[in-house]
């Protein structure tokens, strides 16, 4: 069947393409193209992508004008970087529908109804699921009343939060693993030659987690491919995100504190999401007194009212916020704060915020509004490394330290996701290149043509 792109039959946008069923663009754009054969000029397929207009000229001077096929898909998805495709584009399809569904949880948006939906990690049978959830305003802290309540959850502040899709459950080694396995992989490609890295593409670079330094620690309470995964790093939890959002052309991230209060909370204004007393905590969450042996399988108690399991207890879930005692002092100017504004940005690499208490903690601890500072030096008391490593901690509370991928409904620009990707604290960045420069660390290019190009050298 021929079928010719234009305005009148868009081609859909979907995410996770194969190049053997689909024709991939890393515009953000994938043209789901079944079997047919796409016979149209490349310079019509090309209005529906957003190049800038030098990007525009050299495709056009390649003599490939007849047919869309995978080397063209290829050669534009190449001169596209992806910082600029993933902020400026439109964002794929994916999770959004046209008519309301009749039943399950839908969010009314500007472009249909955002819907709960399923992610594979391409090249793998890995899959999470994501779960919309409605934006609005609520009161980010606790109110001075609050039992338990400690003088860093406020002052209360209004906080507006945009709609969002957040994992039904946190990062499972399932999942973490495959961001694992990228370290051998970026090293066969430095030892190859291949996809090497310059100033031109250094912007889709990412550097992999090493080996761990004593894989009896982290996985001492057990490593199956459903419990949630425990003791990165922020910034390795980041390199996570932006690799996830390179390979699949959503954008995924950490969420910032106030995202994650609202998503616990879901709706209440309560101690915890089911009230305010902790009686019925075995209902909800793994902590302290019914977890003897480590954090069990994700989504193993009852979620809350937004379908998501585990925001209390389990693993405690990292953001991106740099952690104040003075709690949101910096924020309370008396008017709401949108909640990817209301961010104190890491200026060292700790204490960073982490929420939701873990399996290791009272109950008080996993609270809506509880928070959790982290510390580098105490988390990696026993890493022998100088500089310990900027991707692991070995030291507890870390083995119930994990996190959560949050994604807005309309993308964030590409200066403000790379703050949510990148290392934003100088002594961060300084241990990263200090570890690279050593031949310690991994760093590579991930991209959409990342799948394909680990399977030739698995070949």
């Amino acid at each position: 069947m021929n079928r010719v792109f234009s305005p009148e039959s868009p081609a859909r946008a979907r995410s996770g393409c194969s190049f053997e069923t689909e024709l991939g663009v890393r515009a953000g754009c994938v043209w789901q193209v079944g079997n047919g054969t796409y016979n149209d000029p490349v310079t019509s397929a090309l209005e529906f992508l957003p190049l800038p207009p030098t990007s525009m000229k050299r495709v056009l001077k390649m003599s490939l004008t007849c047919q869309l096929t995978r080397p063209l898909v290829v050669a534009i998805a190449l001169l596209l970087p992806a910082s600029h495709v993933l902020g400026d584009s439109p964002q794929s399809k994916v999770g959004i529908v046209k008519d309301e569904p009749s039943e399950g949880p839908s969010v009314k948006v500007d472009n249909g109804y955002m819907v709960p939906y399923s992610v594979t990690i391409p090249g793998t049978d890995v899959s999470f699921e994501m779960i919309p959830v409605p934006g609005g305003t609520f009161k980010m802290g606790s109110p001075e009343d609050e039992e338990d309540r400690a003088d860093d959850e406020g002052p209360q502040i209004d906080v507006v939060v945009d709609p969002m899709w957040v994992a039904k459950t946190e990062v499972t080694w399932a999942q973490y693993k495959e961001f694992m396995d990228l370290y051998a992989i970026f090293k066969e490609f430095e030892a190859q030659g291949k996809r090497t890295i310059n100033d031109d593409n250094k912007v889709d670079a990412i550097t992999a987690p090493t080996e761990l330094y004593d894989p009896s620690f982290t996985y001492e309470y057990g490593e199956e491919p459903n419990q949630p995964a425990v003791t990165m790093t922020q910034y390795s939890a980041q390199q996570f995100t932006k690799w996830l959002s390179r390979i699949t052309g959503q954008q995924f991230r950490l969420p910032t504190e106030a995202e994650w209060e609202y998503a616990a909370r879901a709706g209440t204004t309560t101690a915890y999401s089911w009230g305010d007393s902790p009686g019925d905590i075995d209902d909800y969450a793994w902590y302290f007194d019914n977890a003897d042996e480590g954090a069990p399988p994700v989504g193993s108690k009852k979620p809350n009212a937004l379908g998501l399991h585990d925001m209390h207890g389990s693993v405690a879930e990292w953001t991106v916020n740099q952690y104040n005692e003075e709690g949101y002092t910096d924020f309370d100017k008396g008017k709401p704060i949108n909640a990817t504004d209301a961010v104190t940005w890491p200026e060292n690499s700790y204490p960073c915020v982490v929420r939701g208490g873990s399996w290791e903690m009272d109950a008080e601890q996993l609270r809506s509004a509880a928070r959790l500072a982290s510390h580098d030096e105490d988390w990696k008391e026993e890493d022998p490394n100088f500089p310990k490593s900027p991707w692991w901690f070995t030291s507890d509370p870390a083995r119930g330290v994990g996190f959560r991928l949050f994604r807005s409904h309309k993308p964030l620009d590409e200066s403000k996701i790379a703050r949510f990707w990148e290392a934003n604290s100088e002594d961060v960045k300084d241990d990263v290149q200090s570890r690279l420069l050593g031949g310690r660390g991994g760093l590579g290019l991930v991209d959409p043509t990342l799948v394909d190009a680990i399977k030739e050298i698995d070949k």
